[in-house]
């Protein structure tokens, strides 16, 4: 006869759908009983609206439990639940105390997509963990995850016993992205009040550990995520990524006026891809346009943090999955410049 750890043992195998962490590690194994003759019975825990959840995990259960020596019969008793319903525009704002473990919450946005949000938020809390701060770093665009890539790991995340998400550890930063928890080609198709769910969950049911800054990684524009997170949690600031182009700074403009309209700190903006250092002749060459950010940080009134150069080795440290920030600065200016940057930021965000 199979004992109950068999049984757990088997059902870790079986992967919620679109996820690539199992049943057991999710907590969706509400209790196993078994019976003589080799019958198996298996409660079942599931918040969904999609029924062929339920299908498919029942599928896979019975194919690996049916599989194991001493298994004769298989009963799995499903118990499928309302999702619980996300915050609404109407949500009260909850304290920075809401966040267990976390000091500061600073966000990176940008307008629009392209402007290499990703790999500013990567490289500023790298950079912010050099000066000695503990750091974390939370991917909230949920639609196109690049944390995990980003940071060159495929490990995955689990519970602890509070059934909180213990974060991701790599290069001395806590790392929580969606990348960790889906297969390698899966999208994410959620609607707007589902995608909202799992940003509460990251930020609210994420195991912190003693962080000085956690930095949110938002994804481009102004919808239901960026007003989940600034009606869930108060944020210290925001970082406003573009580039020089016009084009991007017009996007740029409609972020940082519905930041201010819920009153949040707009703490600068970097100017991305800023120019091209050409290494042959040692000229700058300003590829989307010259003094953008510039102009826009004096418009608004808020300081330009810096200016990142387009440097094939930030490109290449980030596809490495080792970015750019952990680079010797003296041989990258980026590097330099994300230092700068992260300087700026403890100074008027002080842990």
């Amino acid at each position: 006869m199979p004992t109950e750890s068999d049984i757990r043992t088997a059902l870790a195998q079986v992967r919620y759908p679109g996820f690539s962490r199992d049943i057991v590690s999710f907590g969706l194994v509400q209790g196993i009983t078994l019976a003589d003759g080799g019958k198996v019975t298996v409660e079942i825990s599931v918040a969904t609206r999609d029924p062929n959840i339920p299908r498919l995990i029942h599928e896979q259960a019975v194919d690996v439990l049916k599989k194991l020596p001493g298994v004769s019969d298989v009963q799995l008793n499903f118990d499928i639940k309302e999702p619980p319903t996300p915050a609404t525009q109407s949500a009260d704002k909850l304290p920075k105390s809401s966040i267990h473990g976390v000091k500061r919450i600073i966000a990176v946005a940008s307008g629009k997509g392209g402007v290499g949000k990703s790999t500013v938020a990567s490289n500023l809390a790298v950079a912010l963990s050099k000066t000695g701060a503990r750091v974390g770093l939370c991917d909230c665009d949920l639609y196109g995850p690049s944390i995990a890539h980003m940071f060159g790991s495929q490990e995955q995340p689990y519970q602890n016993e509070e059934q909180q998400i213990v974060p991701i550890e790599r290069y001395g930063l806590q790392l929580m992205s969606m990348g960790f928890l889906l297969e390698d080609d899966s999208p994410v198709i959620v609607r707007g009040p589902i995608a909202t769910r799992y940003t509460q969950q990251f930020l609210r049911q994420c195991a912190w550990n003693d962080l000085d800054y956690l930095i949110l990684d938002l994804p481009p524009g102004t919808g239901d995520i960026q007003l989940t997170i600034v009606q869930t949690v108060a944020l210290d600031g925001v970082v406003i990524v573009t580039t020089p182009q016009e084009v991007a700074l017009i996007d740029a403009r409609k972020a940082v006026t519905m930041f201010q309209k819920v009153n949040v700190p707009i703490l600068g903006i970097v100017e991305n891809m800023s120019y091209f250092l050409c290494p042959s002749d040692g000229i700058a060459y300003p590829i989307f346009g010259k003094g953008g950010g510039e102009h826009e940080a004096k418009r608004l009134g808020v300081s330009l943090l810096g200016q990142v150069p387009i440097e094939m080795s930030v490109r290449e440290s980030g596809d490495e999955g080792h970015p750019i920030a952990l680079e010797d600065p003296s041989q990258h200016l980026s590097t330099r410049v994300f230092l700068e940057i992260a300087a700026k930021l403890r100074a008027s965000v002080p842990a």
